[in-house]
């Protein structure tokens, strides 16, 4: 495609705004567009760490190990230090398992990993003296895998730096909701309260918004909504080099610079589009940190945030072009691990902009398994 053609990008969350990035970054006239309301990137903190999880889906496992192996690559394209960056910086996992059997199980997985991800690190089992010894807050008899490449992210900051890189690569920015229609001419439109646009080529990143676009397009999406809530915890100890806890469950605990601890997050599914915390998840999430760390219970909250995530209906991610639809491209279904396969999907939705090669078959990822025509659209003319 001609990087002199004009591209909008809807949806500014961490596969949106890499793309945007990228593509601009090209040469592309890119437009974005976001409206921003329950933006699932803007309200997480993610642990970059897919080598410990032991989820079977090898297509899932094969996306999420290229996604962390391809942030280091990204922080370096957006000039981040990541010595001592708020974004992202490789702080180490820390991994607690039920019983001991199976923390050697989990070893014994990673050790295997690690000989086509070396981006694992070292790889140990701590006593409890040495996990106190990395995160004083944590009072455990139990010993955990320390994995040394985990990683933390803000995956607020991370995108707010992607959009303003994109902008500065002469990318136009607007914070409103868009409305698709496709014309006979091959091209697509863009409506918004302020303006229409027209455009060779649409990247739809709307998550779990993705049915609202497409649907009054003629197609079904197999995408469904799922509520995620995080508590935002301030302390008093200095938090920077603190590595980032994964309970036997769902909760994990992320320290940041600066005193702050995110504990997180909820799965919930089948709430809708709902963004307002509950007190009783809240409270059932920070008790069950606290039986780790029993400080947090006495920690001050700042923050709640909640967001919304996008699954399917067999929590598989898509992305590539819409079929029959040249020029239409998505990617939705990320779920909890959209932090961490976002960044690598917007790199490959990029690469198949451009036609290049990508970094590996999209076809695992088929967009026609999840979208489908289901009644002619009347297209309209320009």
């Amino acid at each position: 495609m001609n990087n002199k053609m004009p591209i909008a990008v809807v949806g500014a969350g961490i596969v949106g705004a890499t793309t945007a990035f990228y593509l601009s970054a090209a040469g592309y006239a890119v437009t974005i567009y976001d409206e921003g309301t329950g933006q699932a990137t803007s309200a997480a903190a993610g642990i970059i760490c897919p080598w410990l999880s032991q989820r079977r889906n090898k297509q899932w496992y094969q996306l999420a190990a290229a996604g962390a192996a391809f942030y280091p690559t990204l922080m370096q394209d957006l000039n981040e230090d990541m010595m001592n960056s708020d974004i992202y910086r490789q702080v180490g996992t820390l991994v607690f398992k039920k019983s001991p059997e199976l923390l050697a199980k989990l070893e014994k997985i990673a050790l295997k990993r690690r000989e086509t991800a070396p981006e694992i690190g070292e790889l140990s089992i701590l006593s409890p003296a040495e996990i106190k010894a990395k995160l004083p807050l944590l009072e455990t008899e139990q010993s955990a895998l320390f994995a040394s490449g985990g990683a933390r992210v803000d995956g607020s900051l991370l995108t707010k730096k992607l959009v303003e890189a994109a902008v500065s690569n002469g990318a136009d920015y607007f914070p409103e909701k868009a409305q698709l229609t496709m014309s006979t001419t091959g091209t697509y439109t863009i409506a918004t309260p302020t303006h229409t646009k027209h455009f060779s080529a649409v990247v739809l990143a709307a998550g779990a918004w993705l049915p609202e676009i497409l649907q009054p397009l003629g197609f079904s999406v197999d995408i469904r909504p799922q509520k995620g809530q995080l508590i935002h915890l301030e302390v008093e100890e200095e938090t920077q080099d603190w590595p980032v806890v994964m309970p036997d469950g769902e909760k994990d605990i992320i320290p940041f610079p600066n005193g702050r601890i995110v504990v997180g997050a909820t799965h919930e599914n089948d709430e809708g589009y709902d963004l307002v915390p509950s007190e009783e998840k809240l409270a059932v999430m920070l008790n069950e940190a606290a039986e780790l760390a029993p400080s947090l219970a006495k920690a001050t909250i700042k923050e709640a945030r909640v967001g919304t995530r996008a699954f399917t209906s067999d929590f598989s991610p898509f992305f590539g072009e819409v079929p029959e639809s040249p020029g239409l491209y998505v990617a939705s279904g990320l779920g909890s691990s959209g932090l961490t396969s976002g960044p690598i999907i917007a790199r490959m939705l990029t690469q198949l902009i451009m036609d290049k090669p990508t970094d590996f078959p999209v076809f695992d990822y088929p967009v026609a398994r999840y979208i489908h025509r289901t009644h002619s659209y009347t297209e309209i003319k320009d």
